[in-house]
């Protein structure tokens, strides 16, 4: 089947979901605890940049790390819809990376506070190339490969299959808490194989053999 890729250059991307805590593999790493419910936090939409555009490494960490993640786009208004119903409201998929400054999140995490500055630094949300998705498509959202490199070694390589919570329990849940809107992205979470980047690093992410692909230089 052929693929339409889109890069929506004009569209106005709305809120930005992300969830915590997905890949068993992942928690185990960082040493965390699996959660009855997703962990939910939000990035500004001013991190997000595109392909060929650069990360900038902020002077205010010194450890920040690449998570690689499918990224849903949704399509409608989104509002208390079952699991059943939520994949209708996805309307294209991409491959992203949630950087996190771990240093900065380590210390928000031992003194209680929120992630945000960790997480919603400038560039910390790039995004591949959009797949169209609908569920009538033979994409099938929870058997996509996952993979990173960095400067051509693989350092993450996974596949959704392994998430605790399904694309669908994810927005499902959201709709409960958050209306969505077209526009609004959702970060589903990151397999194992987390690690540092560094200035003059290249980053490539795929998902799904290839159906979307992020490159950036970091800077």
């Amino acid at each position: 089947m052929t693929y339409q890729i889109q890069e929506y250059p004009h569209l106005q991307f709305g809120t930005i979901y992300c969830i915590g805590r997905n890949y068993a593999k992942h928690i185990e790493e960082m040493k965390s605890e699996k959660t009855i419910d997703p962990v939910v936090f939000l990035k500004p939409r001013s991190s997000i940049i595109r392909n060929s555009e650069k990360v900038i490494l902020p002077s205010i960490s010194s450890n920040v790390h690449h998570e690689v993640e499918l990224v849903a786009l949704i399509g409608k208004e989104t509002f208390q819809v079952t699991e059943d119903e939520a994949l209708q409201s996805v309307h294209a998929l991409s491959v992203g990376l949630d950087l996190t400054a771990r240093d900065l999140q380590s210390e928000a995490k031992i003194a209680g506070l929120p992630w945000t500055l960790s997480k919603g630094l400038h560039s910390f949300a790039p995004l591949g190339n959009f797949i169209d998705y609908n569920t009538k498509c033979n994409i099938d959202v929870q058997n996509l490969n996952l993979s990173v490199s960095v400067n051509g070694n693989v350092r993450q390589s996974g596949n959704t299959s392994g998430m605790i919570f399904s694309l669908a329990e994810i927005i499902s849940y959201l709709s409960t808490h958050f209306k969505l809107a077209p526009g609004d992205l959702i970060f589903t979470g990151t397999p194992e194989g987390v690690s540092q980047i560094h200035k003059g690093d290249k980053i490539v992410a795929t998902i799904g053999d290839n159906l979307s692909t992020l490159e950036v230089d970091v800077d």
